[in-house]
């Protein structure tokens, strides 16, 4: 597993600056609008609910666009993120916008011996994140450690149904092509690009990803000793994740024909009992 950790670690390493100076994520608007949030933050503010006063943890937290969020809606905030270059680009952005967040770098598995055990009132994890993971069980009980009794989960990720599908395909058609219950060998990906808009052209390319099926999420938590307390399933997904993908006024993404035929991401949330 070190060589996957490191094959992706090198991969975000790389993609991190990019991604900061892409307009898709939209670093310069938080710069200049303090009340801005990120569009992933803000699709699930119904259901996310007043978080001000919460401390709170964003695992796998990238360059801190949506951790920035949850402060700026009152919450105290801690990022954590196995990439330097990503918390470099966090903790830059957090000083820009004179925010008080604690970014850690540290592989999330190893969050509660790095950030303390039962120190959490939310443990936040946002898309596209469980898929570098290679144990869905292991980091369930990593959440469970590091919640408060009482504490709460709350995700939104990408579905494992849209992991397992032909991303590429152009006429329409959903095809599932690649696995979808969690396997102890990952897929290996080969891609040139990133999934934002930019000139940079990379040299660490491949990338290890495990897809882990709804069932094995839900019953990861509930082994884990937390009360599922919600669980909905989308049709969109905050980026365009097929070619043929039309966004909407709320600039998530969704099958122009028959979008009832598959969900595209999924919000969970679960508490720890008191």
């Amino acid at each position: 597993m070190d060589e996957y950790l490191e094959l992706n670690r090198a991969m975000w390493d790389e993609r991190a600056p990019a991604h900061a100076a892409s307009p898709d994520y939209q670093v310069e608007r938080f710069l200049t609008d303090r009340e801005h949030i990120s569009q992933v933050v803000a699709f699930d503010l119904p259901r996310l609910g007043d978080v001000r006063g919460l401390r709170g943890v964003h695992l796998q937290c990238h360059i801190g666009t949506d951790t920035l969020s949850l402060a700026r809606l009152g919450a105290t905030m801690t990022g954590l993120d196995f990439s330097e270059a990503s918390i470099t680009q966090a903790r830059a952005l957090a000083e820009r916008t004179s925010t008080s967040i604690d970014f850690h770098v540290s592989d999330v598995y190893a969050a509660v011996e790095v950030l303390g055990a039962e120190a959490y009132d939310l443990v936040f994890t946002g898309i596209g994140a469980l898929g570098w993971l290679p144990d869905v069980n292991r980091w369930a009980r990593v959440v469970a450690g590091l919640l408060r009794p009482g504490g709460r989960l709350f995700i939104r990720e990408g579905h494992p149904i849209l992991w397992a599908a032909d991303q590429d395909r152009l006429d329409g058609s959903l095809v599932i092509d690649f696995p979808y219950f969690e396997r102890s060998e990952p897929t290996i990906w080969d891609e040139p690009g990133t999934y934002v808009a930019t000139d940079t052209e990379f040299a660490n390319t491949r990338s290890a990803e495990w897809n882990h099926g709804i069932g094995e999420i839900l019953t990861a938590v509930l082994d884990a000793g937390l009360t599922i307390t919600g669980f909905e399933e989308h049709r969109s997904v905050p980026w365009q994740a097929m070619p043929d993908m039309v966004a909407g006024e709320d600039g998530e993404f969704r099958l122009p024909d028959r979008p009832d035929r598959m969900p595209l991401t999924y919000t969970l949330q679960a508490v720890k009992p008191a």
